[in-house]
C-alpha cells in the first residue's frame, strides 16, 4: 500500500503563486510514476502534470504550460508542483497520484494506482 498526502493548497489572488507538495509513504519503493490532476466543481478530473519513474520524462498540460513546474526529490517520495501566474480558472481540488505498474499514457487517471485526498486551490480575480 502507498499513502499520498497533499499540502500547500490555499487561497490566492490572480497572478499569485502556490507550491503544492505530495508526500508518499508506505511501500514507496514500488512507486514508478507520480502525477497531479485537478477537478473543478461540475467538471471532470483533468491532467495537470506527471513525471516518470526515471525522472527523465515530464509531462504538462497545455493549459498550465509555462506557469506550472513539476519536480521530485531524489528519494522519489515527494513531488512538488510549483504554480505561478495563477488564474481563476485554476481553481480546483488538486490531487496527486502514484503508479506502481508502468502504464501509459500518464495523462490518464487509469494509469495510476493510488490517489491522495486532494488539496483545495482557490484563485480569486
Amino acid at each position: 500500500q502507498v499513502q499520498l498526502v497533499e499540502s500547500g493548497g490555499g487561497s490566492v489572488q490572480a497572478g499569485g503563486s502556490l507550491r503544492l507538495s505530495c508526500a508518499a509513504s508506505g511501500r514507496t519503493f514500488n512507486i514508478l510514476d507520480l502525477g497531479w490532476f485537478r477537478q473543478a466543481p461540475g467538471k471532470e478530473r483533468e491532467f495537470v502534470s506527471a513525471i516518470s519513474s526515471s525522472g527523465r520524462s515530464t509531462y504538462i498540460a497545455d493549459s498550465v504550460k509555462g506557469r506550472f513546474t513539476l519536480s521530485r526529490d531524489n528519494a522519489k517520495t515527494t513531488v512538488y508542483l510549483q504554480m505561478n501566474s495563477l488564474k481563476p480558472e485554476d481553481t480546483a481540488v488538486y490531487s496527486c497520484a502514484a503508479g506502481i505498474v508502468s502504464k501509459r499514457p500518464l495523462t490518464r487517471t487509469v494509469s495510476y494506482d493510488y490517489w491522495g485526498q486532494g488539496t483545495q486551490v482557490t484563485v480569486s480575480s
